[in-house]
């Protein structure tokens, strides 16, 4: 008796499924509707696969890790004595804490002046970049001056000079007009090289600025400069708080052209000292990577205080 009730039952079973699979249910006919119309798979949307998630998860950091590797070696290898450095090997840690490498760079080297030259040098050539940015582009994106876009490919060209080619020329002229071994000479050049950059990049932007904004601007009396100071400049303040940050960090790590024009050491910037560490015969391994640590902490400490300033900058640029 139990087997003859059960299989009507199972058999009702089996075309209930069939029927709701043939009525739009995860059969043939289903399958084929939901492609044509775009309908959701009648379970819901299928939920994330774990093993997935966790790898886009370490992803993340294992480009950190990659990243702040040379940093790690510099932290491990700066407090070594020469004798441990020379028995250990990269990756060891350090038996004791050695610190005369650090002091000697500091002292004997006079650290501090010249991280008061990179300071000033990179500083002043990001503000005054940036203000030549600023006005070549009005000029270019919104003052619609002729042949604004042969001198846009002019200023992008300037940016293509190798630097070997301005050495003796500029050298030259610096030293007529007694500029050698003076931070003006550093500052000028890359003022006018990366104020050529600024110009090219601004010029494309301010030529999509929003006309009707200039036009209330101008219904409202205000004179060009006005208009510049006191709408332009704060509208696209994000952009030039991003090419500000470059411009500085840009200026801070060259070394060809500063090795060119400042010879005094007073006057040194801190990738010149650390190029006077490199002996022809023989080097204090040990003081370079103090000293290069040294050098590299407050180009972090200045990116991290600008960090939500990029942030902001960047998120500013993508959204219209």
């Amino acid at each position: 008796m139990t087997t003859v009730h059960s299989a009507p039952g199972t058999s009702r079973t089996a075309v209930g499924g069939r029927a709701g699979a043939s009525r739009g249910g995860d059969g043939p006919g289903g399958r084929a509707r939901r492609r044509r119309t775009g309908a959701p798979r009648p379970g819901g949307p299928r939920r994330p696969h774990p093993v997935g998630d966790g790898r886009l998860a370490a992803l993340p950091l294992v480009l950190a890790l990659v990243i702040a590797f040379p940093l790690i070696l510099l932290l491990v290898n700066a407090f070594k004595s020469p004798q441990d450095y020379a028995t250990s090997g990269p990756l060891d840690l350090p038996t004791s804490f050695h610190t005369d490498g650090v002091v000697r760079f500091w002292t004997e080297k006079n650290f501090p002046l010249a991280l008061w030259n990179s300071f000033f040098i990179a500083g002043t050539v990001a503000v005054l970049a940036v203000v030549v940015s600023v006005l070549n582009a009005f000029a270019l994106g919104i003052g619609r001056v002729r042949g604004r876009t042969w001198l846009t490919l002019l200023f992008l060209m300037a940016n293509l000079l190798p630097q070997e080619m301005l050495v003796y020329p500029l050298f030259t002229m610096f030293d007529k007009a007694s500029l050698l071994s003076n931070p003006w000479s550093v500052i000028i050049t890359f003022t006018v090289i990366q104020g050529a950059f600024g110009t090219y990049l601004l010029a494309s932007l301010y030529g999509t600025f929003p006309k009707e904004i200039l036009e209330a601007a101008a219904l409202d009396g205000a004179s060009r400069f006005r208009t510049l100071v006191s709408v332009v400049v704060p509208v696209s303040r994000p952009t030039l708080s991003v090419l500000m940050v470059f411009f500085f960090i840009w200026t801070w790590n060259e070394f060809l052209l500063p090795l060119s024009f400042l010879n005094r050491p007073g006057s040194l910037t801190v990738p010149l000292v650390l190029e006077q560490l490199s002996g022809e015969r023989q080097t204090d391994v040990t003081t370079l990577i103090s000293a290069t640590l040294l050098s590299v902490i407050p180009t972090i400490v200045f990116f991290l205080i600008f960090q939500r300033t990029l942030t902001r900058g960047i998120t500013a640029g993508a959204v219209k």
